[in-house]
């Protein structure tokens, strides 16, 4: 039958993505060739060269499975459930921030 798939990319306006999927939702900066996305898994930066689909990723934050090669010194659960808490609220803070960013932009347009 297959696996559910889910991705949606919002653009608040040039530069700012906010990404929604099954796994969660996640803030994307940047442009075309070079952009920061902030989710639940970590930062991932991502550089390329538009057009050739030559990119190289670079990711900081959890990592999961033999495949990663980058190894972390582990930190209790605790500190982990902490720091996951506090990048969510950052995210969802920023996303809140944009939001009501553009609500003032549209209620001043609106208002001229």
């Amino acid at each position: 039958m297959g696996n559910f798939r889910f991705y949606r990319r919002l653009s608040l306006f040039p530069g700012f993505s906010l990404n929604l999927s099954k796994s969660g939702p996640s803030l994307t900066v940047g442009m075309r060739g070079s952009h920061l996305t902030v989710g639940h898994r970590g930062i991932t930066r991502t550089i390329g060269i538009p057009g050739t689909g030559i990119y190289y990723t670079s990711r900081s934050g959890y990592h999961s499975g033999f495949h990663s090669a980058h190894v972390e010194t582990p930190i209790d659960p605790q500190t982990q459930a902490r720091a996951n808490t506090v990048a969510s609220l950052a995210v969802l803070g920023v996303a809140l921030f944009i939001v009501l960013a553009i609500g003032v932009m549209i209620g001043s347009a609106i208002s001229h």
